[in-house]
C-alpha cells in the first residue's frame, strides 16, 4: 500500500525499530545510573572513615596538630556558594524571563542566547582567571567574595537559559487568560508565568549551584585556601571544601590527610544529593485525583 508517494514498511522492522530503541533508551539509562551509583559507593567507602564530630566541627590545623577537621571549609564553602548564588540568580532569572515572554523573537535576545551558551561552554579555569585579573590583582589579595563572583559567572548562564526553557513550556492560554482578565504583561509573567514554573526555575537554580559548589578551578586563583575561620570574607582567602579536596586527596603524603579529602568529597556528595531529593519532595507537582 503506497501513500503519498511512500511505502510503508512492513510491522516487523516497525516492531524491531521500536524494540531496539527500548533497548538502547533502558542501557543508557542503566549506565548512567550505574556510573552514579559507582562514584558514591567509592566516595562512601573511602571517605565514611574520616567523618566524626571533631572532623566536622574543628578547623584544618597543619599536619601534625592535634584536633584537626573542616569545620572552616564547611562554612568557607557555604559563604563563597551562597554569595555565589546572590550575585547570580537573581539577574540570570530575570535575563531568561525578558528571553521567554519579551525578547523571544528580537535581535538583542538572539545575542543574548548567543552570549549565554559561549559562557555555558567556557572552561571553569579561565573564568577564574578572568576573576583573578580583574579582582584579585588589582586588590592585592584573595577573598571569598572573589570566588562567589567567579562562581557566580558560572551559575549565570545555566539559570539564564532554564529559566528561559521552563517559561517556554508553559501554556500560553495561562497568558492569555491572565491578559483578558485585565492584569499586565508583567504582572501576568511574576504571578502567573513564574508560578506555574517555580518547581522548574528552582531545580535549575539547585543544578547551578551543585555544578557551581564543585568547583575548584575557579577558586584556587580567588578564594585561595586558609586554615583560619573565614571571619572576612571579602578581604581574606577563604576555605573551602572543593580546595581542601584538591590538596588533601591528591597532593598529601599522608594517608589520614588523603582520607579527610574523601570525607569532604563525601560532605559534598551528600550535600547536593540531599538539595536534589528535598526539592523533588517540597516541589514535586501535587496531582489532583
Amino acid at each position: 500500500m503506497v501513500e503519498h508517494g511512500f511505502r510503508r514498511r512492513p510491522l516487523f522492522f516497525r516492531k524491531m525499530a521500536d524494540i531496539l530503541s527500548r533497548t538502547f533508551a533502558l542501557l543508557s539509562v542503566a549506565l548512567a545510573v550505574s556510573g552514579m551509583i559507582w562514584i558514591i559507593w567509592v566516595t562512601i567507602s573511602y571517605g565514611a572513615g574520616a567523618l566524626s564530630w571533631e572532623f566536622l566541627l574543628e578547623p584544618t590545623r597543619p599536619w601534625g596538630l592535634p584536633k584537626n577537621g573542616v569545620a572552616n571549609a564547611i562554612i568557607g564553602t557555604i559563604l563563597v556558594t551562597f554569595g555565589a548564588a546572590v550575585i547570580g540568580v537573581p539577574p540570570a532569572i530575570l535575563g531568561g524571563i525578558y528571553l521567554s515572554e519579551f525578547g523571544k523573537h528580537s535581535q538583542i535576545g538572539s545575542f543574548m542566547r548567543f552570549c549565554t551558551n559561549v559562557m555555558m561552554g567556557m572552561p571553569s579555569i579561565i573564568i577564574g582567571l578572568f576573576v583573578y585579573a580583574v579582582m584579585v590583582v588589582p586588590t592585592g589579595r584573595f577573598s571569598g567574595f572573589a570566588g562567589s563572583l567567579a562562581l557566580a559567572v558560572i551559575m549565570f548562564p545555566v539559570v539564564m537559559r532554564t529559566t528561559e526553557d521552563i517559561l517556554l513550556m508553559v501554556s500560553d492560554t495561562l497568558r492569555e487568560s491572565a491578559l483578558a482578565l485585565g492584569m499586565s504583561r508583567t504582572r501576568t509573567t511574576l504571578c502567573i508565568v513564574c508560578r506555574s514554573g517555580r518547581t522548574g526555575l528552582i531545580t535549575g537554580i539547585l543544578l547551578a549551584i551543585a555544578r557551581a559548589g564543585g568547583e575548584t578551578a575557579p577558586l584556587l586563583f580567588t578564594a585561595m585556601w586558609s586554615d583560619a575561620w573565614p571571619t572576612r570574607y571579602f578581604s581574606q582567602p577563604t576555605a573551602n571544601l572543593p580546595v581542601l579536596i584538591n590538596e588533601y586527596a591528591t597532593n598529601s603524603p599522608y594517608d589520614e590527610v588523603q582520607a579527610m579529602g574523601w570525607g569532604a568529597a563525601l560532605l559534598i556528595t551528600a550535600a547536593i544529593l540531599g538539595m536534589n531529593i528535598v526539592s523533588r519532595i517540597f516541589f514535586r507537582e501535587k496531582k489532583h485525583g
